[in-house]
């Protein structure tokens, strides 16, 4: 919970009378701490993408970190895989049957259910369109050897409590091993999803290769989204 009111702004793309406005409406996740408004980076980003809200520019820029190359959306969902027909009957059905599909080791699978369910229990990552995007709060306890996302198409819709009160039928789970790697694939994927071509592939749902070429066109030549 580090950003303050003029950063959230920043990141949003709108003014600090408008965050203000939406802190009074009680319609933007915000803490009160010591006086202060503070935000949680994760939370405004499932928050602007569950709106249609285009972020700053800004979040995308900076693909390293101390030497360490940033991941690709392509290369995530390739690493997580692309699977169809997935069977569900409910939220934790759904995600129990998600995390059974991901393609991670020496991670414990309950553990990591207990994780998605934990979030979930803070506010759903239905974000709208019959799309979620369920991941864990602290991603940095996954000691998982590649950031991933695994892409699920759900036989059969599933209440989820998303935003829109539009059942699930889509699903992007996302793991990571750090907290910056996390929140940068959340970014690059909420801003994919702004993307016409890329969100109509998913929600026709396109054969893998299609999928995988429209986040790569998206991310553009040197993998970094515009």
């Amino acid at each position: 919970m580090n950003l303050t009111v003029q950063d959230a702004a920043r990141m949003l793309n709108v003014s600090e009378r408008a965050i203000y406005r939406w802190i009074r409406e009680k319609n933007i996740p915000v803490h009160r701490v010591s006086d202060h408004y503070r935000f949680h980076r994760a939370e405004l980003l499932e928050w602007a993408t569950s709106r249609g809200m285009r972020l700053s520019s800004d979040e995308f820029h900076g693909p390293t970190a101390n030497g360490t190359t940033m991941p690709k959306l392509s290369d995530a969902l390739e690493a997580g895989g692309i699977h169809y027909g997935v069977v569900a009957s409910d939220r934790e059905s759904l995600l129990r049957a998600v995390v059974e599909v991901m393609p991670i080791e020496d991670v414990d699978r309950d553990l990591l259910y207990d994780f998605f369910l934990a979030r979930e229990a803070l506010g759903s990552t239905g974000v709208g369109d019959g799309i979620a995007i369920p991941h864990v709060r602290n991603p940095v306890v996954l000691h998982v050897s590649h950031p991933s996302i695994t892409l699920c198409f759900l036989e059969r819709p599933v209440d989820f409590q998303s935003v829109d009160g539009q059942p699930v039928h889509t699903v992007f789970s996302l793991v990571s091993r750090t907290i910056r790697a996390h929140l940068y694939l959340l970014s690059r994927l909420s801003l994919a999803l702004h993307d016409p071509s890329f969100k109509e592939a998913v929600l026709l749902r396109a054969p893998r290769e299609k999928i995988v070429e429209e986040a790569r066109r998206v991310e553009g030549p040197g993998g970094s989204q515009p």
